[in-house]
């Protein structure tokens, strides 16, 4: 199968900072960002001589952008041999949904409680935002639309983020990313079936601090989510 591009690539200028970041930062962001949209495979073994020439970096800044990966559960590391992609384990998605309702629910509690102006504010743009891009970038078949993929990021991030507890929301965050490769492995097959009612929904619930209802909302969300994808995977298998 034909390797998927990278979403983005940097120059090899020795040094350089981009955007207040340092070229290792720089990679880690990038190479995370491919592993969770499935650019490498699960399981797929991240040469570093590869990865180098890939993204125009030399070999001491991917080995720390791959440490710093598998600090974070995103990348395993070989013992003596190097790297690979974390593998997905199907029967654990179950037990995925449920702790990240669980947790998440903890967490938008806490956030709307602790509602601000601001913090509506910041919701009504990015549900305005993320209603009129479009999922993909191409109307008869998915084609990754990273514009999308950051807006609905930062809309669920944003529904949290009056949560007091850092550990809370570091930990959901920890949970979204799982959860993220989940659903860009089904993602071709069930785009298709959503629109953008449930976030407008949830939203319209932490607005008017109906705490329980969005909570329920969220949950239902979730749990469509994985549903579809889920199904997604049984008929590709």
């Amino acid at each position: 199968m034909a390797r998927k591009p990278a979403l983005s690539l940097i120059s090899a200028t020795s040094g350089e900072v981009v955007d207040g970041l340092s070229r290792s930062s720089v990679l880690h962001n990038l190479l995370r960002q491919d592993l969770l949209h499935g650019v490498f495979s699960p399981g797929e073994r991240l040469a570093v001589v590869a990865l180098s020439t890939r993204y125009a970096m030399g070999a001491s800044s991917v080995r720390e952008a791959l440490s710093r990966l598998s600090s974070e559960g995103l990348v395993e590391r070989i013992d003596q041999r190097g790297f690979r992609v974390a593998s997905l384990d199907w029967a654990e998605l179950p037990i995925l949904l449920q702790t990240r309702c669980q947790v998440e629910g903890l967490a938008l509690r806490d956030s709307i409680n602790r509602r601000t102006s601001a913090w509506e504010d910041k919701l009504v743009l990015l549900v305005h935002r993320l209603s009129k891009e479009p999922r993909s970038l191409a109307a008869d078949k998915y084609v990754l639309n990273p514009a999308w993929e950051e807006l609905h990021s930062q809309f669920h991030q944003a529904l949290l983020a009056n949560c007091a507890s850092r550990w809370l929301r570091q930990f959901c965050a920890s949970l979204t990313d799982e959860a993220y490769r989940f659903r860009q492995m089904a993602a071709s097959r069930n785009y298709a079936r959503r629109d953008e009612a449930e976030h407008i929904a949830i939203f319209n619930a932490c607005i008017d601090g109906r705490e329980e209802d969005a909570v329920t909302l969220l949950e239902a969300h979730y749990r469509k989510t994985i549903a579809l994808t889920q199904a997604a995977k049984d008929t590709a298998t």
